[in-house]
């Protein structure tokens, strides 16, 4: 007999299923068993050419794993988590063991109310400036997840990132496989449950402006704040880790009233990677660049449905 989910846990997989993710390819899955839930890499939804190393897909693993915790804690449950990135098995990226009862936070609830709302705004954003309390706020956030948000705007910093996504570009532009796997992602149906709809297509996985608009935030002529979110090093279980990092300055920018896109393509070729781990060698490792403003409304992209990315395993006891 098939026992009905609590509504917690679906919830949380639904919240978990909003976080971002290269070209909206939403590489995870979800398993629930007993008084656990699993994260999984979904190595079939993994972007091979602008992805080859998992890394952007386990960075938005971790933002669905923030998700799920922000969701369960509103809900008034006790977690433990294990950040679980194991050479053999490397797929397994993490698993919470939801263990008791408590209060949730002002915080908390506050965060989970905005997971359904926040999404990329590749649009250009208002000349309005980011206030100093948002971006301490925002900082704070960061180091709440035990990462870093590094904030600059012009300078000399803004103009190396710039030339470096300038190198990115163009090498992409001459990559026909590049090209090939953005186009498997877009969809022709503006409600399809994964991908980059065709009306809003991304020159690359994370949507990024073109190099002549990437220190601008629009006609108006305002300038954006660029942040770069960090942690103290690489490899797997530092790309999920700096995954919470990110989601929680996304959920906490939103909830201030600011936009969000993702400058990405840097990350996309071994080159330009190697160009700003030495931009930001001084700080950390960085994982991804963010843009963030007060933005015009824009479109969500779909999701897929919860009982499409989680699997049980046995009868729940949650």
């Amino acid at each position: 007999m098939k026992i009905p989910l609590p509504n917690h846990v679906d919830q949380a997989v639904a919240a978990a299923v909003r976080a971002p993710s290269p070209l909206n390819t939403q590489p995870w899955r979800f398993v629930v068993d007993r008084d656990r839930i699993e994260v999984w890499l979904d190595r079939a939804r993994v972007l091979r050419i602008a992805d080859p190393d998992a890394r952007e897909a386990r960075l938005s693993c971790g933002a669905a794993v923030f998700n799920l915790i922000v969701s369960l804690r509103s809900n008034g449950k006790t977690l433990s988590l294990r950040v679980l990135p194991r050479p053999e098995e490397p797929d397994l990226l993490a698993d919470l063991l939801i263990d008791g009862d408590r209060f949730s936070s002002p915080e908390e609830r506050r965060l989970a109310e905005v997971v359904f709302r926040r999404h990329t705004n590749r649009r250009p954003f208002q000349d309005r400036p980011v206030p100093a309390w948002a971006r301490t706020t925002l900082r704070a956030a960061a180091l709440v997840e035990g990462g870093l948000l590094e904030l600059f705007g012009r300078g000399d910093r803004a103009n190396a990132v710039a030339r470096v996504l300038h190198r990115a570009e163009a090498a992409q532009a001459r990559n026909g496989a590049f090209q090939a796997e953005v186009a498997l992602w877009t969809r022709r149906a503006a409600n399809a449950p994964d991908g980059v709809p065709a009306p809003t297509k991304p020159p690359s996985p994370h949507g990024i402006p073109a190099q002549e608009s990437f220190l601008a935030a629009g006609p108006e002529g305002g300038e954006p704040v660029l942040g770069a979110i960090l942690t103290a090093a690489g490899g797997p279980a530092a790309d999920l880790r700096a995954g919470m990092v990110l989601q929680r300055v996304l959920l906490t920018a939103t909830a201030a009233g600011l936009a969000t896109s993702f400058v990405g393509r840097p990350f996309e070729t071994p080159e330009t990677r190697i160009a700003l781990d030495r931009i930001f060698a001084d700080l950390g490792r960085p994982h991804t660049v963010l843009r963030l403003g007060y933005g015009r409304p824009a479109p969500m992209t779909a999701r897929r449905q919860v009982d499409e990315v989680m699997l049980r395993r046995s009868g729940v006891t949650l």
